[in-house]
């Protein structure tokens, strides 16, 4: 096990935060995190003109928990031992400085085909649609990197001309060296998606490895 990830050089572009930067983001995600609601179709999605974050992945990749981690609350975003729970785009406000949604787990989902289908329709439309979306984050599982289906929706978002950003999760639970070519690996594919971040970042809801980080870089995206 790993108390921090192992750094990746060269990175395409400076990842750094200086200690305002720091700050600045620690501030806006101590503020108030309200949930907005949860919707089910494209009629439900609030209508806000607030710069919107996306977190998406597989099932079980760790979302809900990484945006407890960043919020440092508990149970803002739900949890679940069973895969597939989330069967809808949650929204969450917060501060009135920046939009979460948290959309529905792909991959795997303990439903109806037809149910998993319509889920599917729910977010590829969100996604090609919400003017407000600044990025979406791709999250992946440090341990088993990235999938087909990641691909499949990678390539989605590139097609529908949306940033994307990939994050792994529970990187403490991967050793320094497989890590290290984790990353390598990953910034090589992602060199070949016009739409995605040329950053990855690395993560870990449990230890808060990246937590600050990812704070700082996406209340810079909020002030954009």
């Amino acid at each position: 096990m790993i108390d921090t990830p192992p750094t990746f050089a060269p990175l395409p572009v400076d990842d750094s935060f200086d200690a305002a930067q720091i700050e600045a983001g620690r501030i806006m995600f101590a503020g108030e995190c309200v949930f907005m609601l949860g919707a089910a179709g494209l009629n439900q999605i609030p209508d806000t003109d607030l710069p919107e974050i996306a977190f998406a992945g597989r099932s079980n990749v760790g979302k809900s928990s990484l945006v407890n981690a960043l919020t440092g609350r508990k149970s803002i975003a739900r949890t679940s031992h069973t895969p597939g729970r989330t069967q809808q785009v949650n929204f969450f406000d917060l501060g009135a400085k920046m939009i979460i949604a948290d959309l529905p787990g792909y991959g795997y989902a303990k439903a109806p085909k037809d149910q998993v289908a319509k889920w599917t329709r729910l977010v590829n439309a969100y996604l090609k649609g919400r003017q407000e979306l600044r990025r979406v984050l791709v999250l992946i599982d440090a341990r088993h990197g990235i999938k087909d289906v990641d691909r499949d929706v990678m390539k989605m978002l590139d097609k529908a001309a949306v940033s994307y950003q990939v994050v792994l999760t529970k990187v403490d639970k991967i050793k320094a060296g497989p890590l290290e070519k984790l990353l390598e690996s990953t910034h090589a594919e992602l060199a070949r998606h016009v739409a995605a971040h040329p950053i990855v970042r690395c993560t870990s809801s449990a230890k808060k490895i990246g937590i600050e980080e990812l704070r700082a870089e996406l209340a810079l995206l909020a002030q954009a």
